[in-house]
């Protein structure tokens, strides 16, 4: 069966890395599903996105939060490089939905308060908990 070789990494270490059958992406200009042979591409995550990667050795689903960041496929070889990524299994779920309610209560005076919005969901998408 024909793989992919993905690496999820961000500035502070490897967040997952392995055989994958499927990659799917949100990127700036639309989700991206990767499967073995996919032409060559290059995108911009979209920030406050959630990566899932389907394990070719059959364990379950990995997903992660992401944020800003590039997408690359290549020779069947996948790099997700996200300025911030947590695994869903990582998450702390009270604290994602700290940032949320705080994001929130800035209101749209506050430039910053819309990107934490989205990665606060994103983390909580990641989790499981909110669709």
């Amino acid at each position: 069966m024909a793989t992919l070789k993905v690496g999820l990494v961000s500035p502070e270490r490897e967040i997952w890395s392995g055989e994958a059958t499927q990659v799917v992406a949100q990127t700036v200009e639309g989700q991206l599903g990767i499967l073995p042979g996919h032409a060559p591409v290059l995108g911009v995550l979209l920030d406050g996105s959630v990566v899932k990667v389907t394990p070719a050795d059959g364990s379950p689903e990995v997903v992660a939060m992401v944020g800003s960041g590039f997408f690359s496929v290549a020779f069947d070889e996948v790099s997700v490089l996200a300025e911030q990524a947590v695994l869903g299994r990582d998450v702390d779920v009270d604290a994602a939905q700290g940032e949320l309610a705080e994001a929130q209560a800035r209101g749209l005076g506050d430039e910053e308060a819309p990107v934490l919005e989205r990665r606060a969901r994103a983390k909580l998408r990641a989790a499981e908990l909110e669709a």
